[in-house]
């Protein structure tokens, strides 16, 4: 027989014996909840097999949001895992079994994936990451938990504070807060942590570092697990202090300086419809320290003041007319070879010519930036934090007033718990998101849930 041994946490082991209608794993970066989910899947697969020539065995079905993701993060290891075990259906993404059990693989993305699970039945159903689907996809995923046999029908949730279905997740698990037709007896939840991950700890001990030099808020949720402290400023980290000016220490605003001749010179633009645009003016020093030197913003009175929120605009001719006289012009411009990126938006055209042809004809260019939100606000963090002499990643010159006046007025989205609420004047954040997704600073990051180890346990011991 091909045996595994397995060597869950306490948390992990707890999550192996769960067996409510609706269960949930995590809270905390780290927990190790994509191994325990795949273990769990297996386990059940492997347990519970025809009962006759005539049944099939258990269904089982795994969902993240992308392809991408289930490929991964669970298709790749578990065909590692499932050697000798189970044959893999590349075309259908699925695993079968000798006893007739089978675990499928499901990706939701947008609205119109709703229909891979349209009329179809599964036993056991694993979402992963599920606080990173809207409530009505995992409703829609949870009610293909259904069949007419003995099986167990269950749902099992993994997932993190923060994204679309933070505030679902919240509500059924740590509020525990329940509507007509949700039975409080059905659900149950293990709160785990980085640190019950002992082989994390091992493999990655400067991951813990990394978590708990984050800012407060999202140090509470990705360490501590909390799920209730998304509100106020995002950017609580930035901080512009006078008394810092000139020293560099504990402020993010500082006075202006001569650019070293070698430095080069770079461009971000969001061009705003109905709003107005940003486009910020950055150099990176010999040490790889981000300066924002210079801004244009909106439509500009004399003495700098915007008149972004009177609803005037420039047009796009006019933008980049008065950009490339800047460029020109400006004692930290003038000179330098410039180079550009920017909203992918600015390449769409539904008549005429898109704003990123315009913007060439006054000898403007960029390059699409990198629209994924999350992982530049994370870049933006990373990159305002001290260390601890009091010194920063980026700075901003105080004759950026745009950029200081707006970036603490930006607010946590109650939607998207870890995500910056685009309601707010967010277009001098968005184009430096742009900007320093061009130029990635790396920190630890998350190690997938740890392989299990081959040894003397076989694969179907009694986990429900």
């Amino acid at each position: 027989m091909h045996e595994v041994e397995i060597r869950p946490t306490e948390k992990q082991l707890r999550f192996l014996q769960m067996n409510r209608k609706y269960n949930g794993y995590g809270g905390a970066r780290g927990g190790g909840k994509s191994w325990v989910l795949r273990t769990k899947a297996c386990l059940m697969a492997n347990r519970y097999g025809r009962p006759d020539p005539w049944h099939e065995g258990i269904k089982i079905c795994i969902v993240r949001r992308t392809l991408v993701d289930v490929r991964n993060n669970h298709i790749i290891p578990m065909k590692i895992m499932l050697n000798g075990l189970a044959k893999f259906n590349q075309a259908e993404r699925t695993f079968y079994f000798p006893n007739g059990a089978t675990i499928h693989f499901e990706y939701y993305d947008n609205d119109n994936d709703s229909d891979h699970f349209q009329g179809v039945e599964y036993d056991v159903i694993f979402i992963d990451e599920a606080t990173q689907m809207k409530q009505e996809w995992l409703e829609r995923i949870a009610a293909s938990c259904r069949g007419a046999n003995e099986y167990p029908h269950r749902v099992y949730f993994t997932c993190n504070p923060g994204g679309e279905g933070h505030n679902y997740i919240k509500r059924i698990f740590i509020d525990r807060v329940y509507r007509d037709g949700e039975n409080p007896e059905d659900y149950d939840f293990v709160q785990a942590k980085v640190t019950d991950n002992k082989v994390l700890m091992e493999m990655d001990p400067g991951y813990l570092t990394f978590l708990k030099n984050l800012p407060p808020k999202l140090r509470a949720a990705w360490l501590e697990g909390s799920w209730d402290l998304y509100s106020g400023m995002y950017f609580e980290s930035f901080r512009n202090d006078p008394d810092g000016y000139d020293s560099h220490l504990w402020t993010h605003v500082i006075n202006p300086f001569p650019l070293r001749k070698h430095w080069s010179v770079y461009r971000s633009f969001d061009w705003g419809y109905r709003r107005p645009f940003s486009c910020g003016y950055y150099t990176i020093d010999d040490d790889g320290v981000v300066y924002r030197i210079a801004e244009m913003y909106g439509v500009q009175k004399s003495g700098n003041e915007s008149l972004a929120n009177e609803g005037l605009k420039w047009p796009p001719e006019k933008v980049f007319a008065e950009m490339q006289k800047m460029e020109h012009e400006h004692p930290l411009l003038q000179g330098k070879e410039i180079t550009g990126v920017a909203d992918p938006a600015i390449w769409d055209a539904e008549q005429g010519i898109s704003i990123a042809e315009t913007a060439m004809k006054y000898g403007i260019f960029f390059k699409p930036g990198d629209h994924h939100r999350i992982p530049g606000w994370l870049q933006c963090q990373y990159r305002l934090q001290f260390d601890e002499d009091g010194r920063a990643m980026f700075y901003v010159f105080n004759t950026c007033r745009e950029f200081i006046r707006t970036i603490p007025t930006l607010q946590y989205d109650e939607h998207r718990a870890e995500d910056l609420c685009s309601s707010g004047e967010d277009h001098a954040a968005d184009e430096w998101r742009y900007f320093l997704q061009e130029h990635l600073i790396t920190p630890h990051i998350e190690t997938p849930g740890f392989q299990p180890q081959w040894g003397a346990n076989p694969l179907n011991q009694s986990f429900s």
